[in-house]
C-alpha cells in the first residue's frame, strides 16, 4: 500500500454507478481514486500503468469480463488487491472470481460504510465478503467434494474469450477481427464451445456467458 493513502482504480461499465462510487470515495482523506475505466481491457491496462493498491472490479464488463481481468491483473501485479463489486451472489459468479484471485466480494446493494470497510480490509491484506457471499463460500466448502464438475471447466482461455464476445452480441467476423484470428478459426472455437456446453445455438451460448458471469444480464 502506498503510504497512508489507498490508491483505488474503479472498473465499472455503468457510468452512473462509477461516478457515484467516485463521489462517495472522494470525501475520504485516506482513499484516492486514481482512475476510472468502463471495460475489462482498460482495467488491465490502467492497472499496469497506475499500479493501484485496490481495484474495485465489476464482473459484467465489455471487451473483457471482470473475472478474466482480475486473473490478468493478479498475474502481473500480485500485490494489487481486487475487490469485486457485483449484483450477483450465486456461486456461479462468486467461485470464478475467487479462483481468479479476488481478495473480496461485495454486493452492490451494500452501503457506503461497507464499501469503505471492504477497501480498507483488502488493502491491508485481509479478505472481505458480504455476508450472503460468505454463506455461499461456506456452503461451497462443505459440499465441494459432492459437486460434479461444470462443463464450463473444460473451456480453454481462448474459448472463454470467444464465449464472452458471443455473449456481448458480436458476430463471428467481428470476433475474428477483434482477436486477430480467421473466421474459420472462430467458427471452430464456437463449435467446440457449443459441444462442451451442450449449447445448440447462439442463444444457448449467451445463456452460458451470463451464467458464468462473463457478461452482464442487462
Amino acid at each position: 500500500m502506498s503510504g497512508t493513502i489507498i490508491r483505488v482504480l474503479l472498473a465499472e461499465d455503468h457510468t452512473i454507478v462509477r461516478e457515484g462510487l467516485r463521489a462517495l470515495l472522494d470525501v475520504r482523506e485516506d482513499i484516492e481514486v486514481v482512475g476510472e475505466v468502463a471495460d475489462g481491457v482498460s482495467a488491465v491496462e490502467y492497472a499496469m500503468a497506475l499500479k493501484p493498491d485496490v481495484i474495485v472490479m465489476d464482473l459484467g464488463m465489455p471487451r473483457l469480463n471482470g473475472v478474466d481481468a482480475t486473473a490478468q491483473v493478479k498475474q502481473q501485479l500480485p500485490d494489487t488487491k481486487v475487490l469485486v463489486l457485483s449484483m450477483y451472489q450465486s456461486e456461479d459468479f462468486v467461485r470464478p472470481a475467487i479462483r481468479a484471485g479476488a481478495n473480496g466480494y461485495l454486493l452492490k446493494g451494500s452501503g457506503l460504510s461497507d464499501l469503505v470497510r471492504a477497501i480498507l480490509a483488502v488493502a491491508r491484506g485481509d479478505a472481505f465478503f458480504s455476508p450472503e457471499v460468505a454463506g455461499v463460500l461456506l456452503s461451497d466448502h462443505g459440499e465441494a467434494s459432492e459437486k460434479p464438475p461444470s462443463p464450463a471447466d473444460a473451456l480453454t482461455k481462448r474459448e472463454r474469450e470467444v464465449l464472452t464476445l458471443v455473449g456481448e452480441g458480436k458476430s463471428t467476423p467481428e470476433i475474428a477481427k477483434f482477436l486477430g484470428l480467421s473466421v474459420k478459426t472462430i467458427e471452430g472455437h464456437r463449435g467446440r464451445i457449443m459441444a462442451k456446453l451442450d449449447a445448440g445455438n447462439v442463444a444457448g451460448m449467451v445463456r452460458w456467458a451470463i451464467k458464468l458471469g462473463l457478461v452482464s444480464a442487462d
